[in-house]
């Protein structure tokens, strides 16, 4: 299992080894104490998710209050997505910059999305299935989005119409969201998680 930090802090892409024969395949696509390791603590386990999109859907790009926000790990088990994550923590040095990551059921890479950070992604195939492990249950008064067609963040959507849902598409933009106050601190999110690591 190989991790690679991606140019936004506290976002890895982690590379399963892959073992197959005649039979099939196995993998381990999560390893508690090797993701500890790499972020610094180790990932609470609190809800796991699974999400089934058609062809050219977009989700996203989502994120949550800190503390406690929701760190994620992502993999697709069916099809294939652009992964997409997003800082949003302002104050920060990349903040407003996206990159993206090809999840499919072939290489089986994953994501790790920290406390902080957006989180979106758009189907590159019909039943792209994903599963999210994540650190805190869902909490509809905690959970926020900015629109995932902003120009501002000019994310380039493999999607010729991207399919949004109705409150991703009332999502506010980056500007709007900045505006508000509803964005995270970059310094709270970073003492947040440096809090985790005596836990």
């Amino acid at each position: 299992m190989k991790f690679n930090e991606l140019s936004i802090e506290g976002a890895w892409e982690i590379t399963p080894q892959l073992h197959g024969d005649p039979r099939g395949l196995f993998t381990e696509w999560f390893r508690y104490d090797k993701l500890a390791e790499v972020v610094g603590h180790p990932l609470r386990l609190a809800q796991a998710n699974l999400s089934v999109s058609s062809k050219g859907v977009v989700r996203g790009i989502h994120f949550a209050d800190v503390p406690p926000g929701q760190a994620k790990y992502v993999t697709c088990v069916r099809g294939a997505v652009l992964d997409v994550i997003v800082d949003l923590r302002v104050g920060s040095p990349t903040f407003g910059r996206w990159e993206g990551v090809r999840l499919d059921e072939t290489e089986r890479k994953a994501v790790y999305i920290s406390e902080g950070l957006g989180h979106g992604f758009c189907a590159l195939s019909d039943d792209a299935t994903l599963s999210y492990l994540c650190s805190e249950t869902f909490n509809p008064t905690g959970e926020h989005g900015v629109h995932p067609l902003d120009p501002d963040l000019g994310i380039e959507w493999p999607a010729d119409v991207p399919q949004l849902s109705a409150k991703d598409t009332e999502a506010p933009s980056l500007a709007d969201a900045l505006a508000s106050g509803l964005l995270p601190d970059y310094q709270a999110v970073k003492a947040f998680t440096e809090s985790l690591r005596t836990i």
